[in-house]
């Protein structure tokens, strides 16, 4: 029996929560509301939105506030102010109710429909956190460079194997991030770390849309440049992790 769906408020439990992180998206949140909306209408469990207003100083604070009169299954938390992509994921995070959380960004660049099929791949068992993979891009070629030498250079100093560890679109069981601890440009590593805890990741190409409206949040400085400290700061705790197992022993 299928669960019936925005439960948001009503005290029962919500499976998937959807994440949104978004800064002066005024032009496509309406849009991304409606789109997630249609996404998880066949879905056969519970669900929320959970948009994070990060600070946006557009009217996006009052077009949240009547789309949360329209819709019963949104949820919007507004950081007080504009604190990063990271924090503001974390945030979504940690109101959220979802067992199951999604996160996608708001832009629409990201496609809501691949939600779905995404958090199918953890029903089966076979894995914990679902990263998508956006090998066919529509951005700008200097966004294309800039984010190939990014992924490159992560890879290097990490012995990563993930394609496209920044992509929006992840599905994973809460457990993967509960230990984990913020810190700025943590959303691009969230793979990684689950690794480093013993979750299994698996990676899967993904939809990627032109952006219609609103203007991108990076270039190349902050994509490529701005992340090496971090970069090195995940190497250092990939060396640096202890792995044990332990039991305690029976009294006879």
């Amino acid at each position: 029996m299928a669960w019936s769906s925005y439960m948001c408020g009503s005290g029962r439990e919500v499976y998937l929560s959807v994440v949104a992180p978004a800064y002066n998206e005024e032009a496509n949140i309406g849009k991304l509301v409606e789109q997630v909306k249609a996404a998880m209408a066949g879905f056969d469990r519970s669900w929320e939105l959970v948009i994070v207003d990060d600070g946006s100083t557009d009217s996006s604070v009052e077009v949240l506030r009547s789309l949360m009169a329209k819709n019963v299954f949104l949820r919007v938390v507004r950081m007080k102010k504009n604190s990063g992509q990271s924090a503001a994921v974390e945030a979504g995070i940690r109101h959220a109710y979802g067992s199951v959380i999604a996160t996608t960004d708001s832009d629409l660049q990201n496609d809501p429909n691949e939600i779905p099929r995404m958090a199918a791949l953890l029903k089966d068992g076979g894995c914990d956190f679902v990263n998508g993979w956006r090998r066919r891009r529509n951005d700008p070629w200097i966004r294309l460079v800039s984010t190939k030498i990014a992924n490159g250079v992560r890879n290097w100093l990490t012995s990563e194997t993930i394609h496209d560890s920044a992509c929006g679109l992840k599905v994973f069981r809460r457990e993967c991030l509960s230990e984990m601890k913020l810190f700025n440009g943590m959303h691009r590593f969230l793979p990684t770390l689950a690794k480093l805890q013993g979750y299994k990741v698996v990676e899967v190409e993904v939809n990627h849309r032109p952006r219609v409206a609103g203007k991108a949040k990076y270039g190349v400085w902050n994509r490529v440049f701005c992340g090496f400290r971090d970069i090195f700061g995940v190497r250092w705790m990939a060396s640096r992790l202890v792995v044990y197992e332990a039991e305690e022993l029976e009294k006879f």
